[in-house]
């Protein structure tokens, strides 16, 4: 989000309306706008590391598979 410095006029104007209307000032008004866009930001990061795959199974190590031939009957 741009600080209130670097908005255009018409751009100020328009957020200035729409504090109006939340009834804040236009400082409180920028403030939570760019807290609820990092907030979406951050939801959205999370939803795509849920999104992201587990990591694939580990095979056996020297151990586990000396284990597992253990458990095994002598024969096979």
């Amino acid at each position: 989000m741009q600080s209130p410095k670097t908005l255009s006029e018409g751009q100020r104007a328009y957020e200035e309306r729409r504090a109006a209307k939340a009834g804040m000032s236009l400082d409180k008004w920028l403030a939570s706008k760019q807290r609820q866009q990092e907030a979406e930001a951050k939801a959205k990061q999370k939803a795509a590391d849920a999104a992201r795959p587990a990591k694939p199974a580990k095979p056996p190590g020297f151990w586990g598979r000396l284990l597992e031939r253990a458990q095994r009957p002598l024969g096979s």
